[in-house]
């Protein structure tokens, strides 16, 4: 279990507590609350074949789908720090 909570440490440090200034506790509270939607409703996982944990969300696309580069919008989300990617409709 030792492991597990170190990885995730890890990865909150590298992918978001090392990027932002955290201002008090409910400042952090924000920006974990924020980061874990991100986390699991959009970014990818290599164990899932770069799905999110959330898959509702998330219907899997076939690359043949990308042909049209112009239609991907950016939405930046906690606090500006990540950026996600969707395919406009």
């Amino acid at each position: 279990m030792n492991a597990i909570c170190e990885r995730v440490i890890g990865t909150l440090r590298r992918e978001l507590l090392d990027q932002i200034l955290i201002l008090d506790e409910r400042h952090l509270a924000l920006v974990l609350r924020e980061y874990l939607i991100h986390y699991n409703g959009h970014r990818p996982h290599q164990s899932r074949q770069q799905r999110p944990p959330d898959i509702a969300t998330q219907p899997a696309r076939d690359v043949t789908d990308l042909n049209d580069l112009r239609s991907i919008h950016r939405k930046p989300v906690v606090t500006g720090t990540i950026n996600e990617y969707h395919h406009a409709a």
